[in-house]
């Protein structure tokens, strides 16, 4: 079964999207979406991607295959990775009159979606779904190591400060140069957000945006019903997949190194898909786990909407699905503890 796929939207997160269809041997990139000419549109052409345009009335200087209603007949599945809250919009004007089914991004609210999605925690609710939300990039890294932390030991409780980048390495447009900004509102909206994935953890969580680009950086108390070691929680955080321990002893002692070495392993455009985890942070005291993690904004939902899309098309287990995904993006698969030095031989 090949699952036909395309991709509205083509900035950060659409552009990346695209690129993991097209190395997945289920799976066929029909084509992503254009509405207005920029150097992205050039890149996926010469890629040899085929481009729909949002309006028919446009002209653009890059070969047009069609409408976007032509992208929509064509597919099984669209990831829509606009701006929001153009999804939900897209939603009730394209994707409900044509009947193809979506997954949409944690920048839209979570009733534009039957469930919300994190392959490792809630894979089985979403087969066979309709419309599914890949929540955002914060949410699926607190997802994944929680979620993977409450099926071990049981998280009676969580607390989280998430150190938000101000906006993407590309983005010219936005973020305080001289400032720490925080979020007033609490909790943050990441709280509420991950209980649409785990809605039995009580969690409270708050936010600041200072002046970087490159990740975001969450800090978190984990208060559990069963205690482990320190010894365990390591073992057991570095045996996760989709989680990388890194080392502050081999250099990497803040996020510009951690990303610095992603590139350094060659991954594509230099992205960590991988939740970072400090090693040397992770602490058990009384009945409360401590840690710090990382979380690069670009690429972590990544693997997630690959996923998803097997997930509404019922085509494979959550577990087949993720070490398919894994393999072809060279994703950290839970071998064994490892450090992102260790990274390019793992994976490959």
């Amino acid at each position: 079964m090949v699952i036909k796929v395309g991709v509205v939207g083509y900035g950060t997160i659409g552009k990346r999207v695209a690129d993991a269809v097209l190395l997945q041997p289920d799976m066929e990139l029909v084509g992503v979406t254009i509405n207005s000419y920029n150097y992205r549109m050039s890149s996926a052409a010469r890629a040899g991607i085929r481009l729909f345009a949002l309006s028919s009335a446009a002209s653009f200087p890059v070969p047009i295959a069609g409408t976007f209603k032509d992208l929509l007949a064509a597919c099984d599945v669209i990831v829509d990775c606009s701006p929001k809250p153009q999804g939900l919009k897209n939603k009730e004007q394209y994707y409900l009159p044509a009947g193809v089914k979506v997954i949409y991004q944690g920048g839209e609210k979570a009733p534009v979606g039957q469930a919300s999605f994190t392959a490792q925690c809630n894979y089985e609710q979403c087969v066979g779904l309709d419309h599914v939300r890949v929540v955002s990039c914060n949410t699926t890294g607190l997802a994944r190591t929680i979620g993977a932390i409450d099926a071990r030991w049981g998280v009676a409780s969580a607390h989280v400060t998430l150190i938000r980048r101000a906006a993407d390495p590309w983005d010219s447009h936005k973020g305080p140069i001289n400032a720490i900004v925080p979020e007033l509102r609490l909790p943050s909206h990441h709280g509420p957000d991950l209980q649409t994935i785990l809605p039995h953890i009580p969690i409270m969580t708050s936010a600041v945006i200072v002046p970087t680009t490159v990740m975001h950086l969450h800090t978190i108390n984990l208060r559990l019903r069963n205690i482990p070691t320190r010894e365990e929680a390591i073992a057991y955080l570095g045996g996760t997949q989709r989680l990388l321990l890194v080392k502050g002893s081999e250099g990497l002692v803040s996020t510009a190194e951690i990303m610095d070495m992603a590139r350094d392993s060659g991954a594509k455009r230099g992205d960590l898909m991988e939740v970072a985890i400090w090693e040397e942070g992770i602490n058990v005291v009384g009945d409360e786990l401590f840690f710090h993690q990382a979380v690069h904004q670009e690429s972590d939902v990544v693997p997630e909407n690959i996923d998803a899309i097997r997930a509404v098309m019922g085509s494979m287990s959550a577990q087949e699905s993720m070490a398919l995904t894994n393999k072809t993006l060279g994703i950290y698969a839970g071998k064994q503890t490892t450090t992102v030095v260790q990274k390019a031989m793992l994976t490959k």
